[in-house]
């Protein structure tokens, strides 16, 4: 077993982890306050290869393994949830799920404007009624003429406002109840109507919408086969988990790193805190736990991009970073006592970014069944979170 890097895996490291410290740690604190979304960031990643890093070159990405794109997806949240899970869903949930399952015809069409940064994409999937009960969706696609009338609403869709390209899900089979009967659809946001935005606990820099669609599109629109679009959606999420774990881990590095060296810095009866046991052994478990969460994130990347089974790993590293991160950055906060309380410190942002890490592309209660079904040797049950 090798745990090194190897050269390549390190430079798109050290890449990202240089662009956050120029260009997103310096602004995380007003982008949070203003709940401003930095579009000028993302063409500036795309320039670098970032938006669509494990893209083949052919289709306008870098060509690197998904293990490269989850050490970017852990340096961009490490500097900025927000930036990161924008990341996440444009590539896991939008551009891979083209390339997989896409006809040629569509990966030469939509997949190069994603890969450049040209367009966000958004994945729409949960509605007010089905959230972990994905397969309980009501927007409908019905034929009309040549193509497909579609009408629903969504909620919860990341991005939805400053996307130009929605991978959709729609029930077609109106007759048949549950995950049958549901397609994907390729959308533009002219056939997106953007009717509210979420106010958050965390995640500022990033944008939640709810959206409606009443729109004809042509029948090249309708990704993989009619049908098939839950198969879709669970497959595309599989690998998402594993991106928002790393996330997880970027947020609770960060807030490590604050806290260790407060720790260093402030004084206490006449010496630094860190040479107080109680906050060496928080230290400790943050430093142990941040680790072995990274460890299993790479381990579903491992699999994923080796094409085996990851569904089990996937959300194991989901279900152990998340919480993990939401653990570590409460334990950052109490290092800093009552200055972790206030935003003059990051920490605060970090435990509150830390927290959805738990909820979206699946519970942690969603991960726990994933999980036993697996080991048990059950069927997965058409449950997820979008």
């Amino acid at each position: 077993m090798d745990f090194e890097l190897s050269p390549e895996q390190k430079e798109i490291q050290a890449l990202t982890r240089d662009f956050v410290r120029a260009e997103v740690e310096p602004h995380a604190a007003e982008w949070d306050r203003e709940h401003y979304f930095p579009r000028e960031v993302f063409g500036r990643l795309a320039q670098l290869g970032l938006m669509g890093v494990c893209v083949p070159e052919e289709y306008g990405g870098a060509g690197a393994d998904f293990l490269s794109y989850m050490l970017v997806l852990e340096e961009l949240s490490r500097g900025d949830a927000g930036v990161g899970v924008t990341v996440a869903v444009h590539t896991s949930a939008v551009t891979l799920p083209l390339l997989r399952f896409g006809t040629d015809e569509q990966r030469t069409r939509f997949v190069p404007p994603l890969a450049h940064g040209e367009l966000i994409g958004a994945f729409a999937l949960t509605e007010a009624e089905a959230g972990s009960d994905a397969g309980a969706l009501r927007t409908s696609a019905t034929r009309e003429g040549d193509g497909w009338r579609i009408s629903g609403a969504k909620q919860f869709i990341s991005t939805a406002e400053y996307a130009g390209t929605f991978l959709l899900f729609a029930r077609t089979d109106q007759d048949t109840p549950g995950a049958r009967g549901i397609s994907a659809f390729v959308l533009d946001a002219r056939d997106v109507s953007v009717t509210g935005r979420e106010e958050k606990l965390g995640l500022n820099s990033s944008t939640t919408n709810s959206i409606s669609v009443d729109a004809v599109v042509d029948a090249d629109r309708l990704l993989h086969e009619e049908g098939k679009g839950f198969h879709v959606a669970m497959a595309t999420l599989d690998g998402g988990r594993i991106g928002i774990a790393a996330q997880a881990v970027g947020i609770a590095q960060a807030a490590y790193d604050v806290a260790r060296e407060y720790a260093k810095e402030r004084h206490a009866f006449g010496r630094p805190i860190v040479s107080f046991q109680a906050i060496q052994h928080k230290l400790a478990d943050m430093a142990t736990e941040i680790d072995a969460a990274r460890l299993l994130v790479h381990r579903a990347a491992w699999l994923k991009q080796n094409d085996q089974p990851h569904t089990e790993a996937g959300a194991k590293a989901k279900l152990f970073a998340s919480e993990m991160a939401r653990r570590q950055t409460g334990e950052a906060i109490q290092i800093l006592g009552g200055y972790g309380y206030t935003k003059e410190f990051p920490v605060e942002r970090y435990y509150r970014d830390a927290k959805i890490t738990e909820i979206y592309e699946g519970t942690s209660e969603i991960q726990r069944l994933v999980i036993a079904r697996s080991i048990l040797g059950l069927q997965e049950p058409a449950l997820t979170q979008s």
